[in-house]
């Protein structure tokens, strides 16, 4: 058996797509159940690197045979679809899918300025596009286009947005890598506020601050704070 043929039969009757390490994950559970395949190592525990080459040059192969059909990577899981040209005949088997929502001018260069910037704070993004975006990053996370990231750790701890996997879904990217060159965009210059002191930083402040600085070397040995002792005066002095 050969490990590129038994993931074609995979995705060809999967009903979802699937990445490598669901891939992985279903040829080490077909390992369990057949004592056959456990006897073959490159079938029974491929690593994620082999199939992820293996449907890099499943997909070559399907181009150069040029099927009706052709396997694509989006966001990260593959896939097998139609290709566009058949899709009246298609349409008609199945049905006119609901195509997403058009974006707004607005919300695609807000979406374009996360995507490539990413992670990024609101603000951040309203300095490179040279207004608000507080309603279009709202509807941003509707749409589940974006989503939150976490805090930036600058004075405030706004929050950071990103893209995710149904950005990739909706716009045909198997990864951000796959995003166009925009040059000009990742060079635009954001100004930041300053960062939040860490715990050390804070550390190395308290014992650079004035204080006590008394060399315990020059201290009195009465408990005087750096006095120079008293001298003693001897008993039973003459006149006394």
């Amino acid at each position: 058996m050969d490990l590129r043929l038994v993931l074609e039969s995979l995705l060809f009757a999967t009903q979802k797509p699937l990445n490598p390490a669901e891939l992985r994950e279903l040829c080490r559970a077909t390992a369990e159940q057949s004592e056959e395949v456990r006897q073959h190592k490159a079938l029974s525990k491929p690593s994620v690197n082999r199939i992820k080459k293996e449907l890099e040059e499943l997909a070559e192969e399907h181009e150069r045979a040029q099927r009706s059909y052709r396997l694509v990577c989006v966001a990260e899981a593959w896939q097998f679809v139609s290709r566009s040209e058949y899709a009246p005949w298609v349409r008609a088997l199945v049905g006119q899918k609901p195509r997403p929502a058009k974006l707004s001018k607005p919300a695609l260069e807000t979406l374009a300025i996360i995507a490539y910037r990413q992670p990024l704070t609101r603000a951040e993004a309203e300095q490179i596009r040279g207004v608000s975006v507080d309603g279009v990053v709202q509807t941003l996370l509707e749409k589940n286009l974006i989503e939150q990231r976490g805090r930036a750790e600058i004075v405030g701890r706004p929050m950071t947005y990103g893209t995710t996997e149904a950005f990739l879904e909706q716009f045909g990217l198997g990864s951000l890598e796959d995003l166009p060159a925009a040059p000009e965009l990742r060079r635009i210059k954001v100004e930041r506020p300053e960062t939040i002191p860490t715990v050390e930083e804070k550390l190395e402040t308290a014992a650079d601050s004035p204080g006590d600085n008394s060399d315990p070397n020059t201290a009195g040995t009465d408990g005087d704070t750096g006095n120079e002792p008293a001298k003693d005066v001897p008993e039973n002095q003459p006149g006394n």
